[in-house]
């Protein structure tokens, strides 16, 4: 065991006047030129103040440290004052020390030593740092110069297959989400006569929208808001509940199983049909949606919720921050002319075939964490001596 203070130094050198490029630290690519994670990187007016970092420096920032925001700068720049700097002291190779810090080890130690930022009464427990006055007391495995190197060269080529399967995992899932949206669009794609929505439906209302909290109460009729609805799925969390009085004023905004609701503000268009378990419940500064006797409620969110109708609710929308969907826009929005049977078949045929694209989404994203997972266990084991690495090295 060694002190990490004998292993690495702290690195406070400011050079008035250096014209080097401005550094960042990834998450996943580690120390990069900023200019690579934007297009248009803010550069302050004095780079005076900035800390100069040396190639094979070590960068971190301080206050992200255990989700891994550190890395080995490959050539000399400038970073802020969020980062700390260090250079390996003789006999330390900071690829293995890069390593070290991203082991589950070293993050529990940094978990025991971590603190609050602020003084006094002032401390935020929720936002802690840890900079290189604590890091250096952490008595860390480190062995000689030699096998420092083989280690770090055999977790090089180990993690870079895992973060390739990774790569192609996540690939996977983009060409599965765009699968997805190509069924939905599809299924919608052949109908070619439509009508506004208001002549297919029985009504088209709005939740309430004037001064709603002053109806708020601890029990009473639970109020769906925008945040309870998801794409084609109702959220109870986070309910809000009016009075008794409340529902009783806003009579017009109260919803029954089988209405569809539909997000006004934010996720603009988003629509979900209203559960059983729901009906008689109010409705806050959302979209209401009463079908009529030739619509099918669950072909109705379906449409809603397709890439097509998006485009259309993203041009009717107004407000350049959050797109606010009006009722008098959802009220105009063209609705493919089907028959009511045939729009039956296309809800439960997108039932079927986009929870079967889902449950594969479900499964690859289980299989980047579980190889994440497993990325972090190799690199513990072998940075502690748990597997000899030098003959694979």
């Amino acid at each position: 065991m060694t002190r990490f203070g004998h292993a690495m130094q702290k690195i406070d050198e400011r050079i008035p006047g250096v014209d080097l490029p401005l550094m960042s630290v990834s998450q996943t690519r580690g120390v990069i030129r900023r200019s690579e994670l934007t297009d248009a990187p803010q550069r302050a007016e004095s780079l005076d103040n900035y800390k100069v970092c040396r190639a094979n420096d070590i960068v971190f920032n301080k206050m992200s440290i255990r989700s891994g925001a550190m890395g080995v700068a490959a050539e000399d720049g400038l970073v802020t004052y969020h980062y700390e700097v260090m250079r390996p002291r003789e006999g330390t190779d900071p690829h293995f020390i890069a390593y070290l810090m991203k082991s589950s080890w070293f993050t529990k130690e940094l978990i025991k030593r971590e603190r609050g930022i602020g003084a006094g009464d002032q401390v935020n427990v929720r936002t802690t740092e840890v900079p290189f006055s604590v890091l250096k007391t952490i008595d860390a495995y480190i062995p000689d110069y030699a096998e420092q190197c083989s280690i770090a060269d055999y977790l090089d080529r180990e993690t870079a297959r895992i973060d390739t399967l990774i790569k192609e995992q996540a690939r996977l899932i983009e060409m599965l989400r765009e699968r997805r949206e190509a069924v939905i669009d599809a299924a919608f794609l052949g109908a070619q006569a439509q009508q506004p929505l208001k002549r297919v439906v029985q009504k088209v209302t709005v939740g309430i929208v004037v001064q709603p909290s002053r109806w708020y109460a601890e029990r009473g009729v639970p109020a769906l808001r925008g945040l309870n609805i998801n794409r084609g799925h109702i959220s109870t969390r986070d309910l809000v509940y009016i009075s008794t009085e409340g529902d009783h004023e806003n009579a017009k905004s109260r919803l029954k199983e089988g209405d569809v609701v539909v997000v006004r503000t934010g996720q603009a268009g988003a629509a979900a049909k209203v559960p059983r378990v729901l009906d008689g419940a109010n409705a806050i500064d959302i979209l209401i949606i009463r079908p009529g006797a030739e619509t099918d409620a669950d072909f109705l969110v379906w449409f809603l919720n397709s890439p097509l109708a998006a485009s259309r609710i993203a041009e009717g929308s107004v407000g350049a921050i959050q797109g606010h969907f009006n009722v008098g826009a959802l009220r105009e929005l063209p609705l493919p002319i089907i028959p009511l049977d045939v729009q039956r078949q296309i809800a439960v045929g997108l039932d079927a075939k986009v929870a079967a694209i889902d449950a594969l989404i479900v499964e690859t994203e289980r299989f980047i964490d579980l190889s994440q997972e497993r990325r972090v266990a190799l690199i513990t084991a072998a940075v502690t001596g748990q597997i000899d690495v030098r003959e694979a090295a």
